[in-house]
């Protein structure tokens, strides 16, 4: 036999309304909610309704209590009962048989967040269907009371009534009422007025501040949106996209930020609903990859959550992202074509986005080509000026490897470029991909290598015995030494590491903490790969590692190779390990302590 659940309503009503929405501010959006839905139902029969909603502020009523007041279509008997006491109803509108889109309520428990400020909400409300008039009297703990009053009200229309709780009266209060109804209601297509002490003060504007004038140019229109975004985003836009989507019902502006954004930085969209305000940092507007930009729209096709504080992700919003994306794809490309100097500016300040972008978009892979800064033997400078000197874009894809490799390739007249920063590679690999295999690739250190000069047979010969001794100290660190005469001359030694011999050199790191098991599985894969994990190439042309040769003193030439050695090190940005620490600090006290002699 089937069993109904049993519900505690009182609880149900303080979940909803204590955790549901983020604070109790959103009360009054949801009071305007429903009083702007009644009059779009009563609209529906007769367009002739004058739409006007009266917010009265406990000193305006005398008594306590913050009162709203509608001309909208009113609630008979059996709606009260069936729609404001059963929760889950979804409005009016649906008892009526009217299209969901007219309406901005959806869920049912628009009016439990009274009770976030209130404890008692009262309604008196006559309907336009001759109906007498109905007063409905709701608790916090679940319990209502309706009676039937033709002498309660005379128009028709609803009046809601809050009685504030103790701690709560200064939700009630003008100051917070008029700026509440100023922030959630400012763009209603119906009148809203807040009335206080002093009078009446008229809240909402005549139009949507980003709808071009009639009278208005295209330059004026772009400097109104630019003041708008200064008044209520803070900040001086780089430039300003309209949008317009009529078949989801969107209108807005798009406001590129003047400076770089982090691309951490959380998306937050001033974001309307039907000119209701939905909230002023809403996510998943745009793509993640423009994250440099500020957007301020209407809409009357996107659907809010429940809370009615962020965007139910469906396949609505999944279009909308896709078609402001795409708009602001358009606006770049006229940008570079109509202003370049602006357009490299502006992908100057936001790169990591356009490369980001560029990935999967051809038109702005050549967008970033012409216009996104690499840094380059030759500066810093974008791709295509780059490639204009070289046929083949040659790049690292670590940024210590390059900045240890660029005086050496700088010196030898080889192009290079640092791709290791966000996104630089796999553009390279995407340049490539499109433009033949030749156009980028990865340099190799060996191919460096390859390019420097062998000194002459007779400083090779010189240099016999230095290479002796730095072979056997070196053999601890996993790296052999090698004589080459390259610029710069102020260079001693370069230490270039090999991918082989640098996984030969983890395994066996790896080896010396494993079970016995690993170690012999280990042990074969040490065995089965040979050189060693890096090189020390000597610069013979540098005078301090020509004065090698000419030390007798073992010991002494030991500790120079090993300073040198370290040094590179440090050069190379490589983490230390623990016997290179221990190296770097006994050969520079050894060294210090012979400096200073006896």
């Amino acid at each position: 036999m089937a069993q109904t659940f049993g519900v505690n309503l009182r609880g149900v009503i303080d979940l909803l309304s204590h955790h549901l929405y983020s604070s109790p501010r959103v009360y009054l959006r949801e009071l305007l909610q429903n009083a702007v839905d009644a009059v779009t139902a009563r609209r529906l029969g007769d367009p002739s309704t004058p739409g006007r909603i009266l917010i009265e502020s406990t000193e305006r009523t005398g008594n306590g209590t913050l009162r709203i007041t509608d001309t909208g279509i009113g609630l008979d008997e059996s709606e009260v009962h069936s729609l404001l006491s059963t929760l889950g109803g979804t409005s009016k509108r649906d008892e009526l048989g009217f299209a969901r889109q007219d309406f901005l309520g959806q869920f049912g428990v628009g009016l439990l967040s009274c009770f976030l400020v209130a404890d008692e909400v009262r309604l008196v409300s006559r309907s336009a269907n001759g109906s007498p008039a109905v007063r409905w009297v709701a608790h916090g703990d679940g319990t209502y009371d309706v009676e039937v009053d033709d002498s309660a009200r005379a128009e028709v229309g609803t009046t809601v009534e809050l009685v504030p709780r103790r701690d709560c009266d200064h939700w009630a209060e003008y100051d917070t009422v008029a700026m509440l109804a100023a922030e959630f209601g400012s763009l209603l297509p119906v009148e809203v007025r807040v009335a206080g002490p002093n009078g009446q003060v008229l809240v909402t504007e005549d139009e949507l501040p980003w709808i071009r004038r009639e009278d208005e140019s295209v330059a004026q229109h772009h400097d109104r949106l630019a003041e708008y975004c200064r008044e209520t985003l803070g900040f001086e836009p780089f430039d300003v996209v309209p949008l317009e989507f009529g078949a989801v019902g969107l209108t807005g502006a798009a406001f590129v930020l003047p400076a770089g954004a982090n691309p951490g930085t959380r998306q937050a969209h001033r974001v309307y609903l039907k000119r209701m305000l939905v909230g002023t940092s809403i996510e998943g507007l745009l793509p993640d990859w423009a994250y440099f930009v500020r957007c301020v729209v209407d809409t009357s096709a996107l659907r809010p959550t429940a809370s009615r504080e962020s965007l139910y992700e469906d396949e609505t919003l999944l279009a909308v992202r896709d078609a402001l994306g795409t708009r602001l794809r358009d606006w770049l490309l006229r940008l570079d074509a109509t202003e370049p100097e602006r357009a490299a500016s502006m992908l100057a300040a936001h790169q990591l986005g356009i490369k980001s972008v560029a990935l999967v978009d051809d038109e702005l892979l050549r967008l970033a080509e012409r216009w996104v800064p690499f840094e380059t033997t030759r500066g810093t400078m974008p791709l295509r000026q780059f490639r204009r000197g070289h046929a083949t874009v040659l790049y690292t894809p670590d940024v210590d490897e390059f900045r240890q490799l660029a005086p050496v390739a700088r010196a030898q007249g080889i192009g290079l470029v640092n791709a290791g920063y966000a996104y630089d590679t796999e553009l390279l690999k995407r340049l490539a991909a499109l433009d033949g295999a030749n156009t980028a690739r990865r340099v190799e250190p060996s191919e460096l290598l390859a390019a420097l000069g062998r000194p002459n047979a007779q400083v090779e010969a010189t240099m016999k015995r230095t290479m002796s001794v730095a072979s056997k100290v070196l053999d601890g660190h996993d790296c052999e030494p090698m004589l080459r005469d390259f610029d710069p001359v102020s260079l001693p030694a370069l230490l270039v590491a090999d991918a082989g011999g640098a996984r030969r050199r983890d395994t066996a790191e790896a080896r010396e903490t494993a079970d016995p098991l690993w170690q012999d599985l280990l042990g074969r894969l040490v065995d089965a790969d040979s050189g060693a994990a890096q090189q020390l190439v000597l610069n013979t042309r540098n005078p301090l590692v020509a004065r090698l040769a000419g030390i007798d003193d073992p010991t002494l030439l030991e500790t120079a190779v090993l300073a040198l050695y370290v040094h590179a090190l440090l050069q190379s940005h490589r983490p230390l390990r623990p016997k290179d620490t221990a190296t770097l600090n006994g050969s520079f006290l050894d060294l210090l302590d012979r400096a200073i002699g006896d």
